[in-house]
């Protein structure tokens, strides 16, 4: 399946529960191969898809209603070499990780599904633009005021602690 992975995390980041991910990544599926005669050939594929992902999140069950925070795996992130791991830095990097997690939880949709795309899905303006269906100059203010906020954001909490 293509794009699987990279839509299944999009659709984990948005709705911030598996089993909603999954069922979004399924239907996702389901509505491109329904709708496959309305792509066209020579446009961007991956962006049809992320944007029928993104459709079928704004139109779901959950859709835009607050959800319950979803702490990150600590697969996920790398492993130090054996060693220099202490009680300390693991919970030092436990404690960035959960801050991190809940800065981004707490963006209005809107801004995350932006700082998302760009920063994790590694897509370009134009792709996120064609995702969205929104201009690229609407791509590139909502990422400045993502990243604003997100840094305002773990600025405070940083200073509380």
């Amino acid at each position: 399946m293509p794009l699987f992975d990279q839509l299944y995390n999009f659709a984990h980041w948005l709705a911030q529960d598996r089993t909603e991910a999954e069922d979004l990544v399924q239907e996702a599926y389901v509505k491109a191969l329904k709708g496959f005669s309305s792509f066209q050939p020579g446009t961007n594929f991956r962006a049809w898809m992320y944007r029928i992902l993104r459709n079928t999140f704004l139109t779901s069950r959950t859709g835009l209603k607050p959800t319950a925070t979803v702490a990150i795996d600590s697969d996920d992130s790398p492993e130090l070499p054996a060693g220099l791991e202490t009680p300390e830095t693991i919970l030092i990097d436990n404690s960035q990780h959960q801050l991190l997690q809940a800065a981004i939880d707490a963006l209005p949709v809107h801004f995350r599904e932006v700082l998302l795309l760009c920063e994790v899905e590694e897509m370009s303006y134009q792709e996120i633009a064609e995702t969205l269906s929104i201009p690229i100059g609407t791509v590139m203010s909502r990422l400045s005021r993502a990243r604003r906020t997100l840094r305002a954001s773990l600025q405070q909490k940083l200073v509380r602690t």
